[in-house]
């Protein structure tokens, strides 16, 4: 999922910039190195930047909160870090606007199923990926099938910044691509005729074709080459490496594989997050 506008990406990069040279100056006065092992903001607690609407990846529950494969499975690997929940503080925003979050310093971690690209890590640091899953093609309109020429001059929408965005400019050349800052909007649009067609997650799409029958998916598109992974600031290898460890004997002990069969019932899962023998 994440962002790709060459604007942005000369402003975040600059942002890197000046960010290293006050990487010195991040340990909150008072403070030694050793009670900021992870050169965190605030030492001792964890700024997440995350989404509020991306369900199952990460969405606010009825009750206001956090929630989600991404939100449970970062929370357990923290803890394996030694942080309790209330030293993590989830905080939502735009998609487009994540990336350039960390690399400014305003959250120590970014997680959103944020696919792992080489013009991202120009900009930021990422864990090694967790998660890998399809794009997917949902609208009500039944001209629209499996085949790109069957997207040739519908408007065809995709929230701003993400995979989505870059593969459709891509391979669906004759679509009128219509940004939107998030899937709500762009699910909005789609039942209000706006668009033809929405381009997102599958499980997303999954989950919003439930809640709307008139909507189905059309067509399916490995991701594969781009897992998710947690986006941290440039040059915290300490937090990076340590998000590492710890993802990994998440998925050694199977927390991994029953998180996916919690949040993604009945969906393909990647053999490679699997235990090994």
């Amino acid at each position: 999922m994440l962002f790709q506008d060459n604007r942005w990406l000369r402003q975040a990069t600059k942002a890197v910039a000046v960010m290293t040279a006050m990487a010195t100056m991040s340990i909150a006065p008072g403070f030694a190195q050793s009670d900021n092992p992870y050169n965190l903001i605030e030492p001792g607690t964890v700024r997440v930047g995350t989404l509020g609407d991306a369900k199952p990846y990460a969405f606010t529950n009825a009750k206001g909160q956090f929630d989600g494969f991404d939100v449970e499975f970062l929370k357990n690997v923290l803890g394996r870090m030694g942080f309790d929940n209330d030293q993590i503080l989830f905080t939502g925003q735009d998609f487009a606007a994540l990336l350039p979050s960390v690399a400014n310093g305003r959250f120590d971690v970014a997680a959103a199923a944020i696919g792992i690209t080489d013009a991202r890590k120009k900009v930021v640091d990422f864990s090694d990926g967790y998660l890998a899953g399809y794009l997917s093609i949902l609208s009500g309109d039944d001209t629209i099938d499996d085949k790109a020429s069957s997207l040739a001059g519908k408007r065809l929408g995709v929230v701003q910044g993400t995979l989505q965005e870059q593969y459709a400019r891509k391979h669906f050349a004759k679509a009128k691509i219509v940004q939107f800052p998030d899937n709500n909007t762009g699910i909005a649009a789609l039942n209000n005729g706006t668009i033809d067609a929405q381009f997102l997650d599958y499980e997303a799409a999954k989950d919003y074709a439930k809640r709307y029958p008139s909507l189905s998916i059309k067509n399916n598109i490995p991701s594969f080459d781009a897992p998710a992974g947690f986006a941290v600031k440039p040059g915290n290898d300490a937090l990076k490496d340590g998000l590492n460890k710890a993802l990994h004997a998440a998925m050694q002990d199977g927390t991994w594989r029953d998180l996916y069969k919690k949040w993604f019932p009945g969906s393909p899962m990647p053999k490679q997050y699997l235990p090994k023998n």
